[in-house]
């Protein structure tokens, strides 16, 4: 059975060099959100430019919602419909911790919205990589968009990430994201080889 596999979690907690590494240990697809496809990644290149600035919380939350129904078009649902596993560095709960928890958009309407635009597919398992704050902000470089919001509105995403993480223990795996990659990817490993083996 095919399986998509989404990471989350704030910036700078390892997201894109550890849903690498588990991709290609499944030889599956690797993608990401905001992009995965031509449109999309236009799309993130306007969301995460400070040259872009303020965007309204809901243009936000639908530019997001249109990347992600052209990524689950294009590249998501035809790899799992060919039988290959699909890693995600981020995915719609992404939109539920940064426009719902983060900008204060309604929880309903974000997850309406993120269900309609990818017509109903979810993640079958979910990665939460938990960092200490001041660890990641260390390892920010030159801030984009989102990185360059203020200490609240990040603690309010991570506030969010582990609150949904909280409400959905099946699907939600919360992996310590401190230590060397390698440290990080054993636990990333451990808490979905169960379910890829099933």
């Amino acid at each position: 059975m095919s399986l998509l596999i989404a990471f989350e979690g704030g910036e700078a907690c390892g997201k894109t060099t550890q849903s690498a590494l588990l991709a290609d240990r499944l030889r599956g697809v690797l993608t990401r959100e905001p992009g995965g496809t031509a449109m999309g990644e236009r799309v993130r290149g306007l969301l995460l430019d400070t040259a872009s600035g303020a965007i309204d919380p809901r243009a936000e939350a639908m530019l997001l919602a249109a990347a992600r129904a052209q990524h689950v078009a294009q590249v998501v649902a035809p790899a799992l419909a060919a039988g290959r596993h699909v890693v995600t560095d981020r995915y719609s709960h992404s939109s539920l911790a940064y426009q719902g928890y983060g900008r204060g958009l309604a929880l309903d309407e974000v997850r309406h919205l993120s269900d309609w635009a990818t017509r109903g597919l979810w993640p079958d398992a979910v990665i939460l990589l938990d960092l200490p704050p001041e660890v990641a902000e260390a390892r920010r470089g030159h801030p984009d968009r989102f990185e360059a919001e203020g200490r609240a509105f990040h603690r309010r995403v991570e506030e969010g990430f582990r609150t949904l993480a909280a409400d959905d223990p099946v699907h939600w795996r919360v992996v310590d994201g401190s230590g060397s990659v390698d440290e990080v990817a054993a636990r990333v490993w451990a808490s979905v080889a169960g379910l890829v083996a099933s």
